[in-house]
């Protein structure tokens, strides 16, 4: 079993920066590839970024690459999103997830989710 809690939203102008946390409880966080998702109001939720459990391989949506970047550091259980030049379109609840799988993309594949964190950006 893991739990995620995530830290760190709230409201920035467009442009700005913002970094998430995901705080993992368990033992077996090392061995899960660790991903962010975002919904935005009346959308369905959608893959941002994703970082293996092993190299530390990564992957982003192309609506971020470039401009976010995922991390982990496994002595702490913790997963990262810094997110830079924000825009309007960003503004979204942003959820942490793990699973099994060597990156982790697709919803249907997470196997753990945080409760959530708001991120607004205003234009």
């Amino acid at each position: 079993q893991v739990q995620l809690v995530e830290s760190g939203g709230g409201l920035v102008q467009a442009g700005g920066s913002l970094r998430l946390s995901c705080a993992a409880s368990g033992r077996t966080f090392s061995n899960h590839a660790m991903g962010w998702f975002r919904q935005a109001a009346g959308k369905e939720r959608e893959f941002v970024a994703t970082i293996s459990r092993g190299d530390g391989s990564t992957s982003y949506a192309d609506s971020v690459k470039g401009r976010f970047t995922i991390s982990r550091d496994n002595t702490k259980n913790t997963v990262y999103l810094q997110m830079n030049s924000l825009k309007p379109e960003d503004t979204a609840v942003y959820y942490c997830a793990a699973g099994l799988g060597l990156l982790l993309r697709l919803v249907q594949n997470v196997k753990y989710w945080g409760q959530g964190t708001q991120v607004t950006v205003s234009s």
